[in-house]
Order: structure tokens, then C-alpha cells, then sequence
């Protein structure tokens, strides 16, 4: 038998035992006087109500046995997501529908951070590196399986200060994803391993884009997500400013006035090519991603998917529903007493008539 108290044992005492101590003694009470209609509850209703305190006192302890099992689906994969966190990430052309103020459609980071904890959803269990890369590529956050520090770090994720920007290349991160994932290799050879680049595509700097092949043989599967539109959104530029991001194209922290461009808006294109050519290098298929669509993610490999259960110890047998079945039942015992009482009395208030008239 396991106890798993709702209060601490001491105070269920100190609540249960002077109750238990008063029904107790007049059940001695009731069985001395005997069963007289005239002199209360009797012997066998207070035993009830003796059984009735100590019932309350279980419920509160909350019994239990050993041997229940809780099955979770669990995934030993390695998830590394790569994020590209350059100046065009922050184009508002992401829910161009105008769910912001003045029709203003969100930027395109609104919709990685969605994915991000799509991603961390769909594969329990499974362990989650993140890199960003603009001008240069960082390991934000080593192997961990805490998603919540992964979808935390998403969400102040900034991209780079616009005047600091020089330029950049799409192919970046492929010297350091294919180092954390030939890491996670050697420590855990066992485990599955996929990648998702999660980007516009568009390349800024005149030279061509860094392959990912090298990381190819290293995977098990993945994806590359694609963010903008072929008509474009414009970019504000970003200040570095210390302060929340509002994820939206209209004020987040750290913003400031649309980059010009010849005397306009500047435009940002999503480039679907190059994403494309990046998922053939991985080997992954590409996802053009636009809000409100369902976001379609590979499965984790079978092989390395498997129900987990949990210590039977620490997942008991839960027998509290029986005992409060038993407090309901004499519950309905004593309201059923207490009905018909009423009902007695009700009849000895209601007096015949007397059959003579006044003198």
C-alpha cells in the first residue's frame, strides 16, 4: 500500500481524529440506550457515521498500490534546428491576411518561433541543438532534451543589427552543423539524427552558397522550411536594443524605420531555389511554409522509437475513487434518514380537527 497524502498526515490527523473520537462515543452512547425510536440516531447509524469520518480520513491519505504503468511514446533522435537570423528575416510578409494593426502582415521570425515549437512537439523524448546564422554561424544551445529552453531561446532570438550587416551566405552553418552532428555521432552512435534549416533562401553575398553535403551521411531525416513570398516584404531596420520582441512587423523591440532603397521600401524574396538546393544536399525534403497551414513533419525513424515506461513505483495504482464510492454511498444514506425525519415531523404538525364546534 502506497499513501500519497493531500495534506500533510499530521494534519489529517489533527482534522479526522476529534470527529472520529465524538461518533465514536456516541456509538457507545446509542448502544447503551438501545434502540429507541425517542432517543435518536441509534446504534447502527452512528456506527455507519463512524465508518463515514474514517472514509474521509482515507481519501484524504489518497492509497494506492504499486504496478501502474505509464506508457510514453519516446524517440532517441538527435534534432539539431538551424535558424537563419540575418536582416531579411524580419520582412513582413509573414500572415499577410493583416493580422496586426493597420493590416500590417507579421514578420517572417513569427512564423519560425510557430515551427520551432511544432518541431518540439512532434518528436518526445528526442534531444534538440539550435544554431543561428547570419554573418556567422553560433551554437546557441548544445544537445538537451528541456524543449522548453529550446522554444525559450527562439523567442528573444534577434537578428542582426542592419547597419553591422555586410552581407551573408545561406551556407554558413554547414562547417557547424556538420561538426554537432558528427559530436552527437560519437557520443551516442545508437541515436537517430535529424536537421531542419529553417530560412528565406536569399543569398547576399556574391559568392556562391557553402554545400551541406558533407552532413548528408550523417542524417536520418529532416527538413527545410521556407519563409516569405515571392512578392516580398519590407524589413525595418534592427537597432539591437535591449527589449522584448512583439514577434510582429509593427513594433518589436529594438526597431526602427523601413530600409530604403532608391527612394522605397526595401524588399526582401524568398529565394525557393536554394532552399531547395539545400534540401538536396541534406537529403531532405522542402516545405514552403505560410500561416494558418499545417506544418508536415517526417516521422522519427522507427528504429529508434519505442514506448518508455516509467518506474511502477513512482506510478501507482491510484484507490482513492473506491473509498469515495463508499463516503457517497452513506452520504445518500444520510440524506435518505434525514428525508424521511422531515417527512415524519410534517405529518405530527398537520393535527385532525376537532369534531365539536364552540360552546
Amino acid at each position: 500500500m502506497i499513501l500519497q497524502p493531500v495534506l500533510a498526515p499530521l494534519l489529517v490527523m489533527l482534522l479526522v481524529l476529534p470527529v472520529l473520537g465524538a461518533a465514536v462515543w456516541m456509538l457507545v452512547s446509542a448502544t447503551r440506550r438501545g434502540p429507541s425510536a425517542r432517543a435518536g440516531a441509534g446504534p447502527v447509524i452512528w456506527a455507519l457515521r463512524v465508518v463515514l469520518v474514517l472514509a474521509c480520513g482515507v481519501l484524504l491519505l489518497r492509497p494506492g498500490v504499486p504496478g501502474g504503468h505509464v506508457r510514453t511514446l519516446a524517440s532517441a533522435t538527435d534534432v539539431v534546428i538551424a535558424i537563419d537570423t540575418t536582416a531579411s528575416m524580419v520582412a513582413e510578409d509573414w500572415n499577410t491576411g493583416g493580422s496586426t494593426k493597420g493590416g500590417a502582415a507579421d514578420q517572417r521570425m513569427t512564423g519560425v518561433r510557430e515551427d520551432v515549437r511544432r518541431i518540439a512537439e512532434a518528436y518526445p523524448g528526442a534531444r534538440f541543438a539550435l544554431i543561428t546564422f547570419d554573418a556567422n554561424a553560433v551554437l546557441r544551445l548544445p544537445l538537451t532534451t528541456d524543449t522548453g529552453a529550446l522554444v525559450s531561446a527562439v523567442e528573444v532570438l534577434q537578428p542582426e543589427v542592419t547597419r553591422q550587416s555586410k552581407g551573408s551566405s545561406i551556407g554558413i552553418a554547414n562547417t557547424l552543423l556538420t561538426q554537432t552532428l558528427q559530436n552527437a555521432q560519437k557520443a551516442s552512435p545508437d541515436r537517430a539524427r535529424m536537421v531542419f534549416y529553417l530560412g528565406d533562401g536569399e543569398q547576399t553575398v556574391s559568392t556562391e552558397p557553402e554545400p551541406f553535403d558533407s552532413a548528408k551521411k550523417l542524417l536520418s531525416g529532416g527538413g527545410v522550411l521556407g519563409y516569405g513570398t515571392d512578392e516580398g516584404g519590407p524589413m525595418r531596420e534592427t537597432t539591437g536594443a535591449v527589449g522584448p520582441s512583439t514577434g510582429s512587423g509593427t513594433g518589436s523591440a529594438g526597431a526602427g524605420q523601413y530600409i530604403q532603397y532608391q527612394g522605397s521600401d526595401a524588399l526582401s524574396r524568398i529565394d525557393e531555389k536554394n532552399l531547395q538546393r539545400i534540401a538536396t544536399e541534406l537529403g531532405v525534403t522542402y516545405e514552403h511554409r505560410t500561416a494558418g497551414a499545417k506544418l508536415t513533419l517526417p516521422p522519427a525513424p522507427t528504429s529508434t522509437t519505442a514506448y518508455r515506461e516509467d518506474d511502477p513505483l513512482t506510478q501507482p495504482t491510484d484507490l482513492s475513487w473506491i473509498v469515495a464510492l463508499v463516503i457517497v454511498a452513506l452520504l445518500c444514506t444520510e440524506i435518505a434518514r434525514a428525508t424521511m425525519l422531515i417527512v415524519r415531523m410534517r405529518g405530527l404538525s398537520v393535527r385532525p380537527a376537532s369534531p365539536g364546534g364552540d360552546s
